[in-house]
């Protein structure tokens, strides 16, 4: 039995030594403020991101209003044009939020970025925004990241 709680917390411990908060530049949290800014794997900045692959990207945020929805909105941003990157669930409250979100309450914002494998091999910064109602910025954070074959 102790070896089997010995191996879980060793299993623990190197689960969160993978999920390094990023630094990121914030963008116009206008109404929310972000707390922290995982993408897994990262382990170095800028994040290497690899074609066919899929990175998990968690976001601890307080909101400073409620809001009855969420929408993610995310860009790739390339030579200063703003592109459209398709995630696989633009619902916050799908991902990670029970909805409605409630003013001064603390959540924790979950989804995937995948990487298809007909991206170009290019250095840019992704733009993630968290909308609420009225399309209020929940969050908005920028990373630059690099697209590898």
């Amino acid at each position: 039995m102790r070896l089997l709680v010995a191996a879980f917390l060793l299993l623990a411990l190197g689960a969160s030594a993978l999920a390094e908060p990023v630094h990121f530049k914030d963008c116009g949290s206008a109404v929310g403020v972000i707390k922290e800014l995982n993408v897994n794997p990262c382990p170095t900045q800028p994040c290497k991101l690899h074609k066919g692959q899929s990175y998990s990207v968690n976001v601890t945020f307080t909101s400073n209003i409620p809001s009855q929805s969420s929408k993610a909105v995310v860009y790739g941003i390339v030579l200063g044009i703003a592109v459209p990157f398709p995630i696989p669930e633009a619902d916050g409250c799908k991902s990670g939020i029970n909805c409605p979100i409630q003013k001064d309450k603390t959540y924790s914002y979950l989804n995937k970025l995948p990487v298809k494998n007909e991206y170009p091999s290019i250095k840019l910064v992704v733009e993630w925004m968290l909308l609420g109602d009225n399309n209020q910025h929940l969050f908005c954070w920028e990373i630059p990241v690099q697209i590898e074959g």
